[in-house]
């Protein structure tokens, strides 16, 4: 994934602008609407988080890679001394910014939960794992930004309203990793045994019945983070409903088809997501349509013919 130049001796990639631009098309121009030195911290922030989740993604998984870095981490923290700039970047951000020290071990335990269990069996165990993998960094982009704490909540939502789209773009490629993110009791309300590729060709109806049921879980959390995008300074909120646009668009082009979950990956261009930054900042600057900012859930009486 990245060159010998961009890696340390334990293969922690080190450029953190390479390391950006190659996880994220969505995240890395949209925080290019950011000032200067905000988006230096978020992707300092995005960094520490994408390398983790690399290695626990990495096909076979990278255990070792993990650990080490884990352990560096943890060295690091109390005040010894490791080769790892991403480390040690992440580490002064987190002092300079009040990170919560649980914010961290909880997004940490939640990578460690990746290399060892492949399926959930309800919601309570699904929350577990996206309060540390989604919900805190929320609350560090929060920080980062100095938002009002009464923003706090509905930074968790944004981060758990993304990262299900995510869980839901990303069918096919987890089947790929051995794991399916989706309850087992909420599968078997729609009759599904399970989400491989030949079970929603059989399944049909049940299938997309099941997928439009979780955006629309995904609608919930999302209007419930925009209720915090008003604590949002409007240079920070460009940049987060741009992002935040993104993720919908997602959303609705699945809705609309849940199978391209199989087809295709589905990814906003990199010109796609400038051109809602642009909308966004004449909506926002020039309080053009201000009554109609948050974005609309689809309607479902245009999607029951596809």
């Amino acid at each position: 994934m990245y060159s010998k130049a961009n890696l340390i001796d334990d293969n922690t990639p080190t450029d953190p602008e390479s390391i950006f631009q190659k996880g994220s098309t969505t995240y890395y121009h949209s925080t290019k609407l950011f000032p200067t030195k905000i988006r230096k911290d978020v992707t300092t922030l995005y960094c520490f988080v994408r390398v983790v989740d690399d290695f626990v993604d990495a096909v076979p998984q990278d255990l070792e890679s993990f650990n080490n870095f884990k352990s560096d981490y943890y060295k690091a923290l109390s005040g010894k001394e490791v080769n790892n700039s991403i480390i040690s970047n992440y580490i002064e951000l987190s002092y300079r910014k009040g990170f919560e020290a649980e914010w961290t071990d909880a997004f940490l335990k939640s990578m460690e939960m990746d290399t060892y269990k492949s399926e959930y069996n309800n919601l309570g165990e699904l929350n577990d794992y996206l309060y540390g993998s989604s919900e805190v960094i929320g609350l560090m982009m929060n920080k980062v930004m100095d938002i009002d704490e009464r923003a706090h909540d509905s930074a968790r939502y944004l981060g758990k309203a993304m990262q299900f789209i995510n869980f839901i773009r990303d069918i096919d490629e987890d089947l790929d990793l051995n794991r399916t993110y989706f309850p087992k009791d909420t599968l078997a309300k729609f009759g599904l045994d399970g989400l491989t590729r030949g079970e929603a060709r059989r399944k049909p109806k049940q299938f997309r019945a099941f997928v439009r049921s979780q955006i629309k879980v995904y609608f919930d959390w999302q209007k419930k983070a925009e209720t915090g995008f008003v604590y949002l300074p409007k240079r920070m909120r460009v940049a987060v409903k741009t992002a935040s646009d993104m993720y919908m668009w997602t959303a609705t082009k699945i809705y609309k088809n849940p199978f391209l979950v199989y087809d295709m990956q589905l990814k906003p261009a990199w010109n796609k997501v400038l051109l809602a930054g642009i909308k966004n900042y004449f909506s926002i600057y020039l309080s053009f349509n201000n009554k109609n900012t948050s974005i609309q859930e689809p309607s479902i009486n245009n999607t029951r013919t596809v």
